[in-house]
């Protein structure tokens, strides 16, 4: 196409407007260097809430693995009309356990009870100096209500020996002597001194500290070839338990935090510190991560090169529209891009210019493409015969620049993919927890004055299955 020898600066102009006008974007409202206020970038908050129903069976089965054998021993026990005892409480057969309601916990404890009875020292006990042995099985019956405290530690506040199981009873030197109210109240007080007297009963800290050291471990994310390390927060950790009869216990763990994004040679060598308990009323099976990704303009470049160079757009039968390089910005909410291009023509004379391009980031979950969408474009510079064209195939230049303004993520999505699902299964001598149906998708797009901030959601379900 011939250019006409009035195209002067002022016509350039005037016909430069004219072209813009049928995109339907003004001079005054697309200006490359304008300095729009930029969105804010919303801050990520993740939520993990694990419903967890612990059988009977497990709870049994770990009862009995951390009870000691022997519970307790004491010897010259005063037992009255001049006798002593040297008793042995230990452990004989499976601890059972029984909800009454959704706070009481019913316990079946078996006990062998063995020792020696005689004479206190002095009188006929220096005559008579042999002592008669025993050894009796009970299965006593007593009601607890654990409680698990704000500091992690386990509390049982009530203690209630309902049955005996049996009796504890013999002869000594023709005394018949029943030793059930003294082993009662030895049982009691144990309980007294042991259990209901400690809120700080059982610390169980260290177990959720080593789960939570594989949970929380910060972990190295490879993001379109660069390593972003990745680190997990807790705000808060809140519990709700309660007991469920003829199943077991029920649990809902939740923790609410925030994961972090560190240079890959910073990445810090721990999981955070777990906060104290509280309660929770979500009983819900949910993971939702929310992932501060953001890729500065020099990577968002390289993207849409790998995606966009190399590929020509022909604008009519002499000119093919070739990009060359591209340089993102922000433009307010809108993504800014420079377009560097030659029209290579067939009987030579090439034309270079810029475009200056504006379009809206949107996420196509199918494909697993970033496009930048309702693209909206300037000539930015170039020659009179550059900007003559661009106006007259500005259809064919916005319809093609719109169809292939494309950014794969989807390696980013699936190496996400990957390392949360493996840092978030584990394998215990309890149970086994997986991670079902997780899915990764950006919730939106924030261009910010170092490159585009794309926050990543991740949801999924847990599975469990106890041992």
């Amino acid at each position: 196409m011939t250019v006409p020898t009035f195209f002067s600066t002022t016509n350039k102009t005037l016909l430069f407007c004219l072209g813009l006008g049928l995109l339907a974007v003004s001079c005054k409202t697309l200006d490359p260097s304008a300095s729009l206020p930029l969105p804010t970038v919303p801050k990520t908050s993740s939520v993990v809430n694990v419903p967890l129903e612990i059988p009977f069976t497990t709870l049994t089965a770990v009862a009995n693995r951390s009870t000691p054998n022997v519970l307790f021993k004491q010897r010259g026990m005063d037992l009255g009309n001049g006798l002593v005892g040297d008793f042995e409480f230990s452990r004989n057969g499976k601890i059972q356990f029984r909800a009454l309601d959704q706070q009481r916990l019913e316990v079946v404890f078996p006990l062998k009870i063995q020792g020696e009875v005689g004479l206190k020292p002095g009188g006929i006990r220096n005559l008579l100096q042999s002592k008669v042995p025993f050894n009796t099985n009970l299965a006593p019956v007593f009601v607890i209500n654990p409680e698990l405290q704000s500091n992690w530690y386990l509390a049982i506040p009530e203690f209630e020996l309902l049955d005996l199981g049996g009796k504890l009873g013999f002869s000594v030197l023709g005394i018949e002597l029943d030793l059930s109210p003294i082993v009662r109240q030895e049982i009691r007080r144990f309980a007294k001194q042991e259990l209901t007297s400690k809120p700080n009963l059982l610390p169980i800290k260290p177990l959720m500290e080593s789960v939570w050291n594989q949970v929380g471990q910060p972990m190295l994310v490879d993001m379109e070839g660069k390593k972003t390390g990745l680190s997990i927060r807790p705000d808060s950790v809140k519990i709700r338990e309660y007991l469920l009869p003829n199943k077991g216990l029920h649990i809902d763990l939740g923790v609410k935090g925030q994961v972090q994004v560190h240079p890959s040679n910073a990445l810090p060598s721990r999981a955070f510190p777990i906060p104290k308990v509280s309660p929770n009323t979500d009983g819900s099976n949910r993971i939702d991560l929310q992932l501060p990704l953001e890729f500065t303009y020099a990577e968002l470049d390289a993207l849409i090169q790998k995606s966009f160079g190399g590929q020509s757009i022909p604008m009519n039968k002499t000119y093919r529209f070739n990009a060359t390089q591209f340089r993102t910005q922000a433009y307010g909410e809108r993504l800014g891009i420079t377009v560097a291009f030659t029209a290579v023509s067939t009987k030579g004379g090439d034309l270079k210019g810029e475009l200056f391009l504006v379009g809206r980031p949107v996420y196509d979950p199918a494909t697993r493409v970033l496009k930048v969408l309702d693209l909206d474009f300037v000539m930015k510079s170039g020659s009179a015969k550059a900007m003559l064209g661009t106006m007259i195939k500005k259809g064919k230049i916005h319809r093609e620049l719109s169809q292939r303004m494309k950014m794969p993520l989807g390696e980013t999505i699936t190496e996400s993919l990957k390392e949360i699902q493996k840092q978030l299964s584990l394998q215990t001598p309890v149970a086994n927890l997986s991670i079902q149906n997780l899915q990764i998708v950006p919730i939106g797009f924030y261009p910010t004055a170092k490159g585009l901030a794309i926050p990543l959601q991740a949801t999924g379900t847990t599975a469990i299955q106890w041992k």
